[in-house]
């Protein structure tokens, strides 16, 4: 954990339950958790890049990827996230044993076995479980990512950079 990088995500099951909600004129609705988004503005404080790698083609994860200032987002239908995820790391400028990568589901294995440090949220399958260094106590899209994210900042001895600069963060949150 201590070199960690770059941290990327999954989105439906990690930034969300996994749940995919239609209105009546077909828009589609995600649910983020807030913890999430300071977790990613507290890893960025600290000089960490983000990525997000989704199959699901979405403007609403456009949208909340913006919100959160991510520069690195592919979002156009990704089945193959092992590939993703080397184009992330090279874009960062860091290597793969230097990335974290937050999944929950089968297809997200893939980009696990590529990556140093890869993590499961606490509802993942068991697979999943088994790839990762570190399983989150909290579920995909309530706070896994925060989790994840406070534990590399702590074994890195940055936390506190982040206690120190939360009113910076407010805003991006």
């Amino acid at each position: 954990m201590q070199d960690i990088k770059l941290i990327v995500c999954d989105v439906d099951g990690v930034l969300t339950k996994g749940e995919i909600i239609y209105d009546i004129q077909g828009n589609e609705l995600k649910k983020f958790n807030v913890k999430d988004g300071f977790g990613i503005a507290a890893a960025k404080s600290v000089g960490i890049n983000v990525g997000v790698i989704t199959a699901r083609e979405s403007e609403v994860v456009h949208r909340r990827v913006k919100e959160l200032g991510i520069d690195e987002l592919y979002h156009y239908g990704v089945h193959d996230k092992a590939v993703a995820v080397q184009k992330l790391v090279e874009a960062a400028g860091c290597a793969l044993e230097d990335t974290a990568f937050i999944g929950d589901d089968v297809i997200d294995m893939p980009a696990m076995k590529e990556v140093g440090f890869p993590v499961a949220v606490g509802d993942a399958v068991q697979e999943v479980k088994d790839l990762a260094k570190l399983v989150t106590d909290a579920k995909g899209g309530e706070g896994a990512v925060r989790e994840a994210i406070e534990k590399i900042l702590r074994a890195q001895g940055t936390w506190h950079r982040v206690l120190e600069n939360y009113g910076g963060l407010r805003k991006s949150i």
